[in-house]
Formats: C-alpha cells, structure tokens, sequence
C-alpha cells in the first residue's frame, strides 16, 4: 500500500496556519478541528513548518500562559520530514517511529499536497492485514 492510496481513502484535505498567528489562534484551530498538527505556510503550498500539540505543551512548559500572545513561528517544527505520494507505508510507518514523529506533510512536486498521520498509517496497515485474514480464512475454508 502507498502513501496516495492512503491519501485517496481519507481525502487530500490540510489545515494550515500562517507563522505570524499567535499560538492561541493555533490552538483554537487543533480544537476546531480536533486534530493534532497543522502545517504552518506562509503561501500556499510551501511548508515552511509544523506546529502540534506538542510543541504547544512545551512552549507553555518553558514560557507559560504567555506563549499563548506569541508568533506560531516561535514554537513551530522548522525541520520538517515530509513524504512523496510513491512510497510504501510500511516503510513510512517505520520511518515515523524511528524518528517519533506523528504527522508528515505529502508533498507532490514540491507542493504540499495532503498530510498523513500516525494513525492514517495505523488504519491502513490495519486494514490490510485484516483483508489478508480473511483471504486466508476464505482461501483454508475452500
């Protein structure tokens, strides 16, 4: 299975925020959307970097509720690992434990183009063992 197939299951769908938001707008945004992450663009398409609940936790850890008044740009991830819609998810899966991380952006040709998450690639790989379960079942039953 490939990061597209993932992509076309869930939908190709990215919440974005601009680096001169305040990190209150960030959060407003997680919880609106009750996600995780958001890709942090300046202009549309470009990743310039990721701002998750984590790095919230930590800002407010390091600068309290003041964190809150301050730019995305002063918490968000700037070294942002990102995926091509070609590769195989379990290769992603292992590469996203290795590294830690919980979302990567998809890029097509530079350009952002989805975004998938841990849990993204958790269901799929979910679903196709469940799908070889049953070929087997159904291959063993005749």
């Amino acid at each position: 299975m490939k990061v597209q197939d993932v992509v076309n299951r869930k939908g190709a769908e990215v919440i974005t925020i601009r680096s001169d938001e305040t990190v209150a707008a960030l959060v407003a945004l997680l919880n609106k959307h009750k996600i995780g992450a958001v890709v942090v663009s300046d202009d549309r398409g470009f990743v310039h970097g990721i701002a998750s609940e984590r790095d919230v936790v930590r800002g407010l850890a390091e600068s309290g509720a003041a964190i809150l008044e301050q730019d995305v740009a002063t918490l968000m991830s700037r070294d942002v690992h990102t995926c091509q819609p070609g590769e195989d998810i379990a290769t992603l899966a292992e590469r996203m434990t290795n590294l830690r991380i919980r979302h990567l952006p998809v890029l097509r040709e530079e350009q952002l183009a989805a975004i998938i998450s841990i849990g993204d690639v958790v269901k799929s790989r979910l679903d196709q063992l469940t799908e070889e379960r049953n070929q087997l079942i159904s291959y063993v039953q005749g």
